[in-house]
């Protein structure tokens, strides 16, 4: 099959489009003749040699998209030819945490594409737990948009902040794929929701997705700016997934009793912190990660009924995947960027 590999970390000029070995289903797998791949930071992370102990040659990529190969050894759920996509989580499913259905803080756990081959390839293997049929009217370029990043935002916006109608949620740099499903997570729970960009073009359209108030922090503290829109009050919730650079801003922005919730750190792990505007405000803090079953289940049957939608920006084929990684990193996208994989013959 062709994948897109890398040999040794580096910037994009490491990806080679080479052939790679057709992996086979083992017991309880599929294999997945793959049509789509989305791109996601953890790509960025993984091929840069951020994240530890990648095997190499790697093939990167969490989300992806296609139709049902063959199956291995007791899968059998899904004939055929079936279209799928599939939750990039794994994890064993024996420790305490699975057993509550929290895979995700699974001692064990992982994203596809981080420790073990991804779907920038024509195809791959995953547990068929994890697989679940496209809804009718999806592409696989947005299926294969969906699961990562709106299980991120949901288990931000749901999970952990527990949003209600009426509040008030600060998204920060709107355009990222977890931004972008956050904003319709947000307003399906029925949220007032702020979203800031450096671009206006950006904060148009993400208007035409629902946010209520746009903020442009090119020449402006957003912090400042929030505050001053709510009458001094500050927002409920803060989206954050940028880190250093936003991170007193986001505690700045907030009400007395307010909740910030954080999956990443894009500008750096290690921000400035005054710990007294946190006490002070009775601020509470959560660090979220993915989603769990639960979560990926009650998507897909938002999905199916057209209540969230991904964007998908602009689309690559597979062997042009260094371009695509060029954009993600100068944060040119709204919505997500997706690879185009030719049929596996």
């Amino acid at each position: 099959m062709k994948a897109i590999r890398f040999h040794q970390h580096g910037g994009p000029e490491v990806l080679r489009y080479e052939d790679a070995p057709t992996p086979e289903a083992g017991p309880g797998e599929v294999l997945i003749a793959l049509r789509a791949a989305a791109l996601n930071h953890l790509d960025l992370f993984a091929r840069d040699g951020a994240i530890p102990r990648v095997p190499l040659p790697h093939i990167g990529g969490a989300d992806g998209a296609g139709v049902v190969a063959a199956t291995g050894p007791g899968a059998g759920r899904f004939p055929v030819g079936t279209r799928v996509f599939f939750d990039p989580g794994l994890s064993d499913g024996t420790c305490d945490y699975c057993a509550r259905g929290e895979h995700s803080l699974c001692d064990r756990w992982e994203i596809l594409g981080e420790h073990r081959d991804g779907s920038f390839a024509q195809a791959l293997t995953m547990p068929e737990v994890n697989l679940r049929p496209i809804p009718e009217g999806i592409s696989f370029e947005e299926a294969a948009a969906f699961p990562l990043v709106f299980l991120t935002a949901w288990r931000m916006v749901v999970g952990k902040a527990r949003v209600v109608p009426g509040e008030t949620v600060l998204i920060l740099g709107i355009g990222g794929g977890v931004s972008i499903a956050a904003l319709q997570i947000a307003k399906h729970a029925g949220a007032s929701v702020f979203v800031t960009s450096r671009s206006d073009e950006k904060l148009q359209r993400a208007r035409e997705l629902g946010a209520d108030v746009l903020i442009n922090h090119q020449n402006t503290d957003f912090s400042k700016e929030a505050w001053t829109i709510t009458n001094k009050r500050g927002v409920d919730v803060v989206i954050d997934n940028v880190g250093a650079a936003t991170w007193p801003g986001s505690i700045r922005a907030l009400a007395r009793g307010g909740r910030l919730v954080t999956c990443g750190a894009t500008s750096g792990p290690k921000p400035e912190e005054d710990i007294r505007r946190i006490f002070q405000k009775q601020i509470t803090i959560y660090g979220s990660t993915m989603g769990t079953r639960h979560d990926w289940e009650q998507l897909n049957a938002l999905l199916a009924a057209k209540a969230l939608r991904p964007v998908v920006d602009r689309t690559f084929p597979l062997e042009q995947a260094a371009q695509a990684q060029e954009r993600m990193a100068r944060g040119e996208q709204f919505g997500k960027l997706v690879l185009t994989i030719p049929a596996l013959s």
